[in-house]
């Protein structure tokens, strides 16, 4: 993880054409934003660019569609949500990438954005097309990756386009990523605890892999632990989950098994019939089949508080629930409080 040059605050930005790869891969219900964390990291740097009065295209995914456009898979809704949350204009395109939105970039005024759609709406996306990545390379004249979560695929907004920049940098959010995990080897002291949580596994499979064999544990919570549940057999009926994720929780079991590195999933849940609802607190085999599991229970944050109070290194990702709903925050505000 050396070597990655990164964005400067110095840096001379002003009316320059700024690519800005993100992760907006946030979970959405009926176009609903269902944890709208990943969006709020990112909106620090979106405004110290618009400060800065450059011009931002906005790339970023939205879950795995299959190289087309799928409308529950749009990013309509973060773009939605983006205009309500930043003072600047802010442009929604959905066309191909070709020389319209060339234009579309270059009529861009100081401090405003286009934003494109679900990049993975293209095949040559995953396919890292080289045509394509130069493609989208001409829609700016600086590259910054502050995706974290995807910078080791080798996708084309990720890996190809680069190579069409003599200015490509990593982002604030992919520094501190980092920077955390060189903490966690380069200067841990043991017993050292890692807490995962969010939603996609997917997302974060390379780096539980690289963990596993530098942690004593890690605790898995949030919307992921819901995955681990399933495939240790216990029911979690309309939860969010990640389909066929069984592949990639095999993986990490066994490579925890390699290293005597421990995980630790949630023995009790609270739980609602709706986002909105009231709590109800259950064991974990004991989920109902019109019940959503929203946070971890208080059996789960005793477990985590001991294990944390033995620990002399933690690192945390993610938040353990719903946290916007305060009925559902308890989990992720008692490990935030074992942090300070």
């Amino acid at each position: 993880m050396n070597g990655i040059k990164f964005f400067s605050k110095d840096l001379q930005i002003a009316n320059k054409r700024i690519i800005l790869r993100v992760d907006l891969n946030v979970p959405l219900q009926e176009g609903k934003i269902l944890d709208d964390t990943r969006i709020l990291l990112v909106l620090p740097f979106l405004q110290e660019l618009i400060k800065k009065k450059s011009k931002i295209i906005l790339i970023s995914h939205l879950g795995r569609p299959t190289g087309e456009k799928e409308k529950k898979l749009s990013l309509n809704p973060i773009f939605e949500y983006l205009k309500d949350k930043i003072k600047t204009k802010v442009f929604f395109y959905t066309g191909n990438i070709n020389e319209e939105a060339k234009k579309r970039s270059l009529d861009l005024k100081e401090g405003e954005i286009l934003f494109l759609e679900n990049i993975r709406f293209f095949k040559e996306e995953t396919e890292n097309n080289e045509k394509f990545s130069k493609q989208l390379s001409e829609l700016g004249e600086i590259y910054i990756n502050d995706a974290f979560s995807c910078s080791h695929r080798k996708q084309s907004s990720i890996h190809k386009i680069t190579s069409f920049f003599k200015n490509s940098y990593g982002g604030p959010l992919l520094k501190k990523e980092i920077d955390a995990i060189n903490l966690i080897i380069k200067e841990k002291k043991h017993p050292v605890s890692c807490i995962i949580g969010g939603s996609k596994i997917s997302t974060k499979i390379n780096v539980i892999s690289n963990l596993i064999k530098n942690v004593d544990n890690v605790l898995i919570v949030g919307a992921m632990a819901n995955n681990f549940l399933m495939y240790k057999g216990f029911k979690v009926g309309k939860s969010l989950i990640e389909k066929n994720s069984e592949e990639i929780i095999n993986k990490i079991y066994t490579e925890a098994k390699k290293t005597d590195c421990k995980i630790i999933i949630p023995e009790d849940c609270k739980v609602s019939k709706s986002f909105d609802g009231k709590p109800q607190i259950r064991e974990r085999d004991k989920i109902g089949n019109e019940e959503i599991i929203l946070d971890i229970g208080p059996k789960t944050v005793e477990l985590i508080e001991k294990t944390l109070d033995n620990s002399k290194t933690v690192l945390w990702n993610g938040p353990a629930g719903y946290f916007e709903n305060k009925n559902f925050s308890a989990g992720t505000n008692s490990i935030a409080k074992k942090n300070l």
